[in-house]
């Protein structure tokens, strides 16, 4: 075959280039197909983020949070993160985990530091939420001179980087400085009744010398201080292990184990839910109030009520059974939190039943997690006013 000109055989080559690509796609769709899903999920997995509010210069502070990956600090960090400000979680993951935080990992006001605080962190603040620190006694029992170390030389750090930057300290101390109260309910003018040398002390005693330790911090370098005596707090996040009665009660009675009662259960708790807390923390933070004050809820229960009714909620047939009481258990424990109500028109706002009822749900999903690419990840309320929300595919539990 003569060709006349080029035109014609640049024509003659494109139809054969075309039937050849056209061969080829046709011979690895599914390899074609493979790529496009493995896109869509990229595409899928790329971190979405809640809308935050924005402050300006004057508004925006730099908050460090130590302890920002446990129960109590991710919180926080959610609440202060959607209202626009710079946060920095400083945590050595003993208890907390990088799952309660991870969703904001990457976000332009969020950082993550992997520090011991018994080791001197320098950094820029304005702020210092101070929550590093085993709290429960499984946790704080595990290693009681590492408890001890944190609690104070931890606090030394962090009240020593709160005087070279005149950031505002704000140390979560707890209703075991009351130790097994003969008062009730506690005021903060009492002196409590704390056993130096029991198995508890580790923890006690560590939170009441870290407590003279800022103030004497206050009165030599004049530094701003803030101490919230925390009361017993639940909600999702919670540690699964952490030993504490309403993370035991819940899961026994979600796996209808007997639910298990040290002592005659007479002795009584007031419980608060976390998102109360966070309220409280934050008003004491931005309040004019340096002195101690109550962060709880003054509703109080027996254990042996708290266990009935955990067990209803979840509509279990576990057994309660009673076992010997711990030692230095205390017999009461409910907080006089008027200062709370007459400085910072702070009281708790959430009602035991709801507050169960979620952490339950949050307690329910984590028992499903059976690999690790799956996700229990809980949102506070604020999320759900978020359109990104709806784009989360890891989610597995949204408060409602």
């Amino acid at each position: 075959m003569i060709y006349k000109n080029y035109n014609d055989i640049l024509s003659i080559l494109i139809i054969f280039t075309f039937i050849n690509i056209v061969q080829i796609i046709n011979g690895h769709e599914d390899k074609i197909l493979a790529l496009e899903k493995r896109i869509q999920d990229l595409e899928a997995r790329q971190q979405q983020y809640p809308e935050v509010t924005f402050l300006t210069y004057k508004d925006r502070k730099r908050i460090l949070i130590t302890g920002g990956a446990g129960f109590v600090g991710s919180h926080l960090v959610d609440r202060l993160m959607l209202q626009g400000h710079e946060v920095i979680v400083a945590d050595n993951f003993f208890t907390g985990r990088k799952r309660n935080i991870e969703h904001w990992i990457g976000h332009e006001n969020f950082e993550l530091i992997n520090h011991d605080i018994v080791n001197p962190l320098f950094i820029e603040v304005d702020q210092i939420y101070h929550l590093a620190s085993p709290a429960s006694p499984p946790h704080y029992m595990y290693n009681p001179v590492k408890t001890i170390k944190v609690n104070s030389i931890g606090t030394i750090n962090m009240l020593g980087l709160a005087r070279r930057v005149r950031a505002r300290l704000l140390f979560a101390s707890t209703s075991e400085v009351y130790g097994d109260p003969e008062v009730h309910p506690q005021k903060e003018t009492y002196f409590g009744n704390v056993n130096p040398f029991g198995p508890r002390s580790c923890y006690d005693e560590s939170k009441r010398v870290a407590e003279a330790m800022c103030y004497a911090y206050a009165k030599q370098e004049g530094i701003s201080i803030r101490i919230a005596r925390i009361f017993n707090t639940y909600g999702p996040r919670m540690h699964m292990n952490d030993g504490r009665v309403v993370s035991n009660f819940i899961l026994q009675a979600l796996q209808n184990e007997p639910i298990t009662i040290y002592g005659n259960g007479k002795q009584t708790r007031s419980f608060q839910y976390v998102s109360d807390l966070v309220d409280g923390l934050i008003a004491l933070m931005n309040s004019n109030y340096s002195m101690p004050m109550n962060i709880g809820n003054p509703d109080e229960y027996t254990i042996e009520q708290f266990a009935f009714k955990i067990r209803d909620l979840v509509g279990s047939q576990a057994k309660v059974i009673y076992r010997d009481p711990v030692i230095d258990d205390p017999k009461q424990r409910r907080p006089d939190i008027t200062l709370a109500k007459s400085w910072l028109n702070w009281e708790p706002k959430v009602l035991l039943n709801d507050g169960l009822n979620k952490t339950i749900a949050y307690f329910r999903n984590e028992l499903l997690v059976k690999q690790h690419s799956e996700r229990n990840v809980f949102f506070p309320n604020e999320w759900l006013h978020s359109s990104n929300v709806n784009t989360m595919k890891t989610t597995k539990n949204i408060e409602l």
